[in-house]
């Protein structure tokens, strides 16, 4: 994979959420009541045994802790840090309902599986060769946990990436003070540090190489692809200097460079976590202004509430219950963003719409879909732009599986890697089934 950009504007962000001490993980996990029934664990998407990896840090056996977290979920190192676990684990802990702080699960997980990477490669070996073949294509956390199952079976396998580095989103889309985009590959390295996974970067699927041509080339296929580009507002003006996507911008800055010179104001248009990231880095890389454009009401934005909070901590501000409706426009860059007042309904009131002076917009008003992609693919269906699979995966091709953003229309990376996960079981039961018949 190509080597990371050594002067990336997201270098300038610091660790958001510093990792415990020895002393503070012992105290903390010495507080868990390890419950029985633990809701923390249903809270889990992977499913993550939580009190039992908390009681081995208690006990010391930090090796044994990260292990139990490794079981359930290959990217636990990324997922400590990028889940919103407030909606998750800890917002299920039983000590909220004592009006107690909940036990912080989130950082005891990375402290277990920060300690585990740095001692060297994952505990984990490849199955004996069952002489069968899967190709993924995407290669985000959905494909590297399906991969990294799929070799435990001892499957071959081989990852078609079209970027230059595999990751996905924990590389291109985290922000940068929750995972910065080296951790993100150098943990996709150490899924790959199990051997026998092939990557080939730099092949778009299947532009570069067609759905037959890789059914031709593997027993069964795992498509986990993820989300389109940012959509437009649809507005004239949109391909102005100084108007991009929320996402691209993001990947812009963990991955390169941006240029904020002479920005004192930025609007991001949204209301959902991209625009939460957005706002909270544009402050981070010194925007004077940040300003979230909003067409409902603070209760109605979909971005998480703490997640907010953190960006209103930053002097973020909102303008909410307001429609863009035209750009400003000196010499082919933007200048504002004309915004037309809403009512409670999301109405216009029908009044002139306000002058935002911005040098910057960015929009955060959701991705495409890449439904497109499989179109011709046999059996493959789609709905809204969502490819169409059972809860293992199975597509209505039975070579065809699929998982993550693809199939779940944009979840968390933590849902990503429970479906990767889980399409791989669903594929060696395929693979296994089709050798009896064989043989």
């Amino acid at each position: 994979m190509r080597p990371l950009p050594p002067d990336r504007s997201e270098l300038s962000f610091t660790d958001g959420k510093p990792p415990l001490s020895p002393l503070q993980a012992a105290t903390e996990a010495n507080r868990c009541l390890y419950c029985s029934d633990a809701p923390c664990i249903k809270a889990c998407p992977t499913g993550i045994n939580i009190p039992e990896f908390i009681r081995k840090i208690a006990t010391g056996n930090l090796e044994g802790s990260a292990r139990t977290i490794f079981d359930s979920n290959i990217l636990g190192q990324s997922c400590a840090r990028v889940c919103p676990v407030e909606v998750l684990c800890v917002g299920d802990c039983v000590y909220n309902a004592l009006g107690v702080p909940p036990i912080q699960i989130g950082k005891l997980q990375r402290f277990a599986t920060d300690a585990a990477l740095a001692r060297g490669p994952l505990p984990y070996a490849a199955g004996p060769d069952s002489g069968r073949s899967v190709g993924l294509v995407g290669g985000g956390p959905a494909s590297l946990a399906c991969a990294h199952r799929l070799r435990r079976f001892g499957h071959r396998v081989t990852i078609y990436e079209a970027r230059a580095q595999l990751g996905g989103l924990n590389v291109t889309g985290i922000a940068p003070y929750k995972l910065p985009s080296a951790d993100g590959l150098a943990e996709a390295e150490a899924v790959l540090a199990i051997g026998g996974i092939d990557v080939v970067t730099g092949v778009s699927v299947p532009t570069d190489l067609s759905w037959a041509t890789l059914l031709d080339r593997h027993d069964a296929l795992f498509i986990g692809v993820g989300l389109g580009p940012d959509s437009r507002l649809g507005l004239e003006g949109e391909g102005l200097r100084g108007v991009m996507g929320a996402v691209a911008f993001i990947e812009q800055m963990k991955l390169g460079q941006v240029n904020l010179r002479g920005v004192q104001t930025a609007a991001v248009v949204g209301g959902g976590n991209t625009a939460m990231d957005a706002v909270r880095e544009l402050r981070g890389l010194g925007v004077p202004d940040v300003v979230l454009v909003y067409r409902g009401d603070e209760a109605g934005m979909s971005g998480y509430r703490h997640e907010w909070e953190g960006a209103r901590k930053l002097g973020v501000r909102a303008a909410f219950r307001r429609q863009p409706v035209a750009f400003e426009v000196a010499e082919g860059a933007v200048t504002g963003l004309r915004l037309a007042p809403l009512g409670p309904d999301k109405r216009p009131l029908g009044v002139d719409p306000e002058l935002l002076p911005a040098q910057l917009v960015l929009l955060a008003i959701g991705q495409g879909t890449l439904g497109h992609l499989v179109e011709g693919l046999d059996g493959v269906q789609t709905a809204r732009g969502r490819v169409v699979a059972d809860a293992a995966g199975r597509t209505g091709n039975p070579r065809v599986f699929v998982g993550g953003d693809c199939k779940n229309g944009g979840k968390e990376v933590v849902n990503a890697v429970a479906e990767g996960r889980d399409a791989a079981v669903a594929i060696d039961e395929l693979l296994r089934r089709a050798g009896a018949e064989v043989a």
